[in-house]
């Protein structure tokens, strides 16, 4: 795949043997082929478009979703809290379009490896599809039910966005290392409260739950102040480790 951005600041994602068209004008196949970061190219419309490496955040916002992502916000508190790291285990569940998995395959790296489980057929082959464009090699997508086990031990963190990760908490200690991180995502304070009394009976250590709020800054002529309009409330983080 390959990252090319026009005139106007729009970025596209398109495969690199594949000709390219837009209002701005042709790519032709050729070309793109040919094609290199930094590189410049020209439609036949004599538009510009920049050749431009994509990171882990280009490819997953223009990448085929299906469904709802977790914002940059919410996956940053996961993977900064838990401390995840180069060569961890992940079990991922609920992997959707395979936007947290990317992310946390993005960090682990080549020595670790990403479990992901999603009961959904379609989203299963839409997430194989994400990752295989992207080109990472250590994460595999389950089409499976976690609520029937999960498969891997000695994991670093497992993380869950299901409508209701409490029922499968008893899996989830068993296969965590000793030190190993539960994050689970709740859209609604019942689905957190109940998961952070559940996580207490069966024994899990710094129990908490986190709400992170973002606000940008906008800079004009005339002064800086914080922008009216902010990513408010998503969802609550649960996080809970064996100890």
């Amino acid at each position: 795949m390959k990252l090319i951005m026009d005139e106007r600041g729009k970025k596209y994602l398109i495969p690199q043997d594949q000709e390219f068209q837009s209002d701005l004008g042709i790519i032709k196949k050729e070309q793109m082929e040919r094609a290199t970061i930094g590189d410049t190219l020209i439609t036949h419309l004599g538009k510009e478009f920049q050749v431009i490496k994509p990171n882990i955040r280009d490819f997953i916002d223009l990448m085929d979703r299906r469904c709802s992502i977790l914002y940059q916000k919410d996956i940053g508190a996961v993977t900064s809290h838990t401390g995840l790291g180069s060569g961890d285990r992940v079990v991922d569940a609920g992997t959707g379009a395979a936007a947290s998995a990317l992310n946390f395959g993005n960090i682990v790296g080549e020595r670790g490896h990403v479990y992901s489980y999603e009961i959904r057929e379609d989203f299963a082959e839409v997430a194989e599809k994400n990752i295989n464009n992207f080109g990472l090699k250590n994460i595999e997508i389950k089409n499976q039910d976690i609520k029937e086990g999960i498969d891997e031990e000695e994991i670093d963190l497992v993380f869950l966005d299901l409508p209701e990760p409490h029922e499968v908490f008893g899996e989830v200690y068993r296969s965590l290392k000793l030190g190993g991180w539960l994050a689970v995502y709740a859209p609604y304070i019942q689905q957190a409260e109940k998961a952070y009394h559940t996580a207490e009976k069966l024994g899990f250590s710094d129990i908490e739950i986190l709400e992170q709020l973002e606000r940008g800054i906008e800079v004009r002529k005339q002064g800086v102040r914080a922008k009216t309009r902010m990513n408010g409330h998503t969802g609550y983080i649960l996080f809970a480790r064996k100890l």
